[in-house]
C-alpha cells in the first residue's frame, strides 16, 4: 500500500510547488507597446519586455534577417468582413491566424469552421475578454479551456498552441499560467488604431499604415471588425509580395525558432 501511495503524495507535492511559484510570481499589469517599425527596420519593444518575452518563450517579431511576414486578426465579434478577407486569403494563398473570443465562436461558429477547413490557425483570445491580470488563477485557466473547447467542437481543430493576451494586458503571472496550459504567447510588431468601427479613415490609411512599418519578420495585427482593413487587404498582400515578402504561418514561425533555440523548446 505505501508504494501506491507514492505517486498521489508526489504529484499533490508538484502541484503545491506550482502554485506556490505562481504566487511569488508579480502580477503587475503590462500594456503591450513598442516602438513602430520604419524603413523597413523592426519595431523595438524595449529592454524589459524583450526580458518579459524572453523569460517565457512569447513572441511579437521573427527573424529580420529574412523578408517573413506573419499575418494575424483578433476576431471579437463578427462586422461582416470576414467572409471577404478569407476570399481574399484563399485566392492570395495566404495562411493567417485568426485569434477568437467565446463570442465569436457562439455567434459566428460557421466562419471558424472555415478558417480552420481552409488551413487557417485558429488561436485564443479568451473566452470574454477579459483583463486576465484582474482574474484569479482558475478563472484564467477557464478563459483558455472554453475557447479551445469550444474550437474543437466546432472546427475539429484538436490543438490550440497561440495566445493573444485580451486588450494586450498580461503579467508575469498570467503569461506563466497561460505557459503552464501549453500556450505561446503572440504579441505584434505592426498595428494602428483599426478596431473603432465608427471612426474608419478609409482602405488608403489601412494600406499606408501597414506600409509605413512593415518590416522584415513583421507580425501583423489586424481587426477583422475594420472595413478598412477588409477593403486594403488585398492592395496589401499584393503589393508587400512585389517588395519580395513572403506571408507563412505562425508554427513556420515556431519551427524557425526552435531551429533557432533548440534547447528552449
Amino acid at each position: 500500500m505505501k508504494r501506491l501511495m507514492i505517486v498521489p503524495m508526489v504529484l499533490m507535492l508538484f502541484f503545491v510547488t506550482q502554485l506556490e511559484a505562481l504566487a511569488t510570481i508579480s502580477n503587475t499589469p503590462n500594456h503591450w507597446g513598442f516602438n513602430k517599425g520604419k524603413n523597413e527596420q523592426p519595431a523595438q519593444a524595449g529592454a524589459k519586455l524583450d526580458e518579459m518575452m524572453k523569460k517565457h518563450g512569447a513572441i511579437y517579431k521573427g527573424s529580420s534577417a529574412k523578408k517573413n511576414i506573419y499575418l494575424t486578426f483578433d476576431n471579437g465579434y463578427e462586422n461582416g468582413y470576414t467572409a471577404n478577407i478569407l476570399n481574399i486569403l484563399r485566392r492570395q494563398h495566404v495562411p493567417a491566424t485568426f485569434f477568437v473570443t467565446g463570442h465569436y465562436l457562439k455567434t459566428t461558429p460557421e466562419l471558424a469552421v472555415r478558417m480552420v477547413r481552409e488551413g487557417h490557425i485558429v488561436g485564443n483570445h479568451s473566452w470574454s475578454h477579459p483583463d486576465m491580470t484582474s482574474k484569479t488563477d482558475e478563472a484564467i485557466r477557464n478563459e483558455l479551456q472554453k475557447v479551445k473547447e469550444e474550437t474543437e467542437r466546432i472546427t475539429g481543430q484538436k490543438t490550440m498552441n497561440y495566445l493573444r493576451p485580451p486588450r494586450g494586458i498580461f503579467s508575469e503571472r498570467t503569461m506563466a499560467i497561460a505557459n503552464q496550459e501549453g500556450y505561446t504567447h503572440i504579441f505584434w510588431s505592426l498595428a494602428f488604431k483599426d478596431w473603432i468601427v465608427d471612426q474608419q479613415k478609409g482602405a488608403n490609411y489601412s494600406y499606408s499604415e501597414v506600409m509605413k512599418q512593415i518590416h522584415p519578420g513583421a507580425i501583423l495585427l489586424l481587426h477583422t471588425v475594420s472595413k478598412d482593413n477588409a477593403e486594403a487587404l488585398d492592395s496589401i498582400i499584393t503589393d508587400l509580395k512585389k517588395q519580395g515578402y513572403t506571408f507563412k504561418s505562425l508554427d513556420d514561425l515556431m519551427i524557425e525558432q526552435q531551429i533557432k533555440n533548440p534547447m528552449l523548446y
